[in-house]
């Protein structure tokens, strides 16, 4: 649990540059469906401007980083639930 935790809060740092898509990361998403690719923007829109907006209120950056982190699983998990199971 505790690897799974980390391994949450070192990704949701990645959310306090400003959110773009990189032609490597590009080359990457382009064989999977709209809708993911549109759910995965979605989420890096969001979790940047709400690490920005809560240290822009005062909050610790490490606090702001555990709630963008809280709030990565939950969209890791709408994606999820979207990408169908193997037969």
């Amino acid at each position: 649990m505790a690897r799974a935790r980390r391994a949450l809060i070192e990704a949701a740092w990645a959310y306090r540059h400003p959110a773009k898509v990189s032609a490597h990361i590009q080359q990457r998403i382009d064989h999977l469906p709209k809708a993911l690719q549109d759910l995965g923007w979605k989420a890096q829109v969001r979790l940047c401007k709400r690490f920005r907006r809560l240290v822009a209120r005062g909050k610790h950056p490490n606090g702001a980083v555990t709630a963008v982190a809280r709030e990565l699983i939950a969209f890791m998990w709408a994606i999820a639930k979207e990408v169908p199971l193997p037969a």
